[in-house]
């Protein structure tokens, strides 16, 4: 869906080029909103629910702000927080409530889940065609095994905006080395298989904080995607000179000074002397990860509403 190119320069021409996830993410929200009253004008309506479990300030600041994006454009918001001590079968009991939910066009469990409660068991209790993440093993599977044709099935948000991102800022990744650093489910290991579909043809090193000799592999690669979690583990100094940077590394740093915690990246400050392209953390790809969770609900509507 590339569109709206957001910058001129040329990748190669000049350094420290920002990705600004901001002002796209702002731009997918104004087609968004567009669709969306399409889809009311035709009798249906758009809803997005969460199940929060527990009281993580990080994730009710994340769950908050999803439904902020949802007011945005128009979607009904369905919420159900719930408490830490909920047992398996209940909170599974939510997800088929969810599930059946006409109102509920798709819906996602905010991570992480309380120790007593089987992740992996609650993620696929979500139905595939309301999997807001695009995390359910199903439609990661489709991701897999349709190397070439049209995809009808949730995609991944991050990888999702990953692509996205970098389209809407008139870069393609056709041939182009791309170094994944990170192997997380959110992340790292869905991003390889969308990257190398035919329609965008990157080769791609998948890499983590176990591989030897990271820097070669930072040298050699024309974009890095960095999603270890590890602050500073791509530095400017191991870099290809006029290379695409992507930061989605998320670590909270205790500030000695104030006792407080504060979010910090994978990329250091100065990769921006040597990258072509980065994309700030905060306000690179996390604003477009939360658009394309976005899309994922409106798509399903859509494809609800094309099946009727």
């Amino acid at each position: 869906m590339a569109k709206n190119v957001m910058h001129e320069p040329n990748p190669l021409e000049n350094v420290g080029n920002i990705l600004d996830g901001r002002a796209t993410a702002r731009a997918v929200k104004t087609e968004l909103a567009g669709r969306i009253a399409a889809l009311k004008d035709h009798g249906k309506t758009v809803g997005l629910g969460t199940i929060l479990v527990g009281d993580d300030p990080a994730s009710h600041s994340y769950v908050a702000g999803k439904h902020r994006d949802c007011a945005e454009v128009g979607i009904e918001s369905i919420r159900r927080d719930l408490p830490s001590t909920i047992s398996q079968r209940e909170l599974e009991s939510v997800l088929d409530e969810l599930n059946k939910d006409a109102r509920t066009t798709g819906y996602i469990v905010q991570l992480p889940l309380p120790p007593h409660i089987d992740q992996n068991a609650v993620l696929e209790k979500i139905s595939p065609q309301k999997d807001a993440d695009g995390l359910h093993p199903i439609n990661l599977g489709k991701l897999a095994l349709n190397v070439s044709g049209d995809l009808t099935s949730p995609l991944p948000c991050t990888p999702n905006a990953i692509v996205e991102l970098l389209s809407r800022h008139g870069i393609a990744l056709n041939g182009l080395e791309v170094l994944v650093i990170g192997r997380g489910v959110t992340v790292g290991r869905p991003l390889g298989l969308l990257l190398t579909r035919r329609a965008i043809n990157a080769t791609v090193t998948s890499a983590h904080t176990g591989s030897a000799d990271l820097p070669k592999l930072l040298k050699r690669a024309d974009v890095v995607v960095a999603a270890a979690g590890v602050p500073g583990i791509v530095q400017g100094k191991h870099l290809k000179p006029g290379s695409i940077v992507l930061d989605v590394g998320v670590s909270r740093i205790l500030d000695a000074s104030t006792g407080k915690a504060a979010l910090q990246g994978d990329v250091d400050a100065d990769t921006m002397q040597v990258a072509a392209w980065i994309s700030p953390n905060p306000g690179g790809v996390g604003p477009m990860t939360r658009a394309m969770l976005l899309v994922n609900v409106v798509e399903a509507a859509e494809r609800d509403l094309s099946y009727a």
